[in-house]
């Protein structure tokens, strides 16, 4: 494998995609729900290992978060889940904007690093990324985040579907089932995306 070509700096840029309280940490929203977040971090850690190497490669860091207010709440969502058997109205969205959820844990981003907030899956469905990713002539993306068969896997097939080189670095996502972390893994590897590690990408961008 020709690492060191394909996500070479001054092509690439590192996204990390919802690494955030309400999906990461036991007091957010996931913990509550009960929901097994014991891979986490070891992910979060892989993921501020890449923050660290690309910074010292020059390498942009971008980051995406989930900011979700009353007013980008979704009819459909909500009809979904009452069609599901439960109640939108006791349930809470996560990642309110300006709410603790919100925030980013693990990798923070640094002074000038871009930010981009969504209000669903993908952020190429609703903001600017495409263009200010075009404005630093990348067309390679190194991809992290939470959780890797939902935000992560819609990212890397949006990303993918306009002609972006796409790689996913394995053990810097998570999701809250083995199965679920593995079969999307394996769907974006036979579909979208080149699957490499933290340790792999780091060691391309020290060459």
């Amino acid at each position: 494998m020709n690492l060191e070509h394909w996500i070479a700096p001054g092509r690439t840029a590192l996204l990390i995609v919802d690494m955030q309280v309400d999906f990461a940490s036991p007091e957010g929203l996931s913990g509550q729900w009960g929901l097994d977040l014991s891979t986490v971090p070891a992910a979060l850690a892989a993921a501020q290992r890449l923050a660290e190497a690309a910074r010292a490669a020059d390498v942009p860091v971008v980051f995406v978060g989930l900011f979700t207010t009353p007013e980008t709440d979704s009819d459909v969502w909500d009809e979904r889940m009452r069609r599901r058997g439960n109640d939108p109205e006791a349930s809470p969205a996560p990642c309110r904007a300006g709410a603790p959820g919100s925030a980013f844990v693990g990798p923070q981003p640094q002074p000038g690093e871009p930010i981009f907030r969504k209000t669903r899956y993908s952020p190429f469905w609703d903001t600017e990324i495409d263009a200010r990713l075009k404005t630093l002539d990348v067309d390679t993306l190194v991809i992290a985040g939470l959780t890797t068969e939902c935000c992560v896997a819609d990212t890397a097939k949006d990303a993918f579907n306009l002609d972006y080189h796409v790689f996913v670095a394995a053990d810097a996502c998570a999701a809250y089932e083995p199965d679920l972390h593995a079969g999307a893994l394996k769907m974006l590897d036979l579909n979208t995306a080149i699957l490499t590690d933290s340790a792999s990408v780091a060691a391309a961008w020290s060459v």
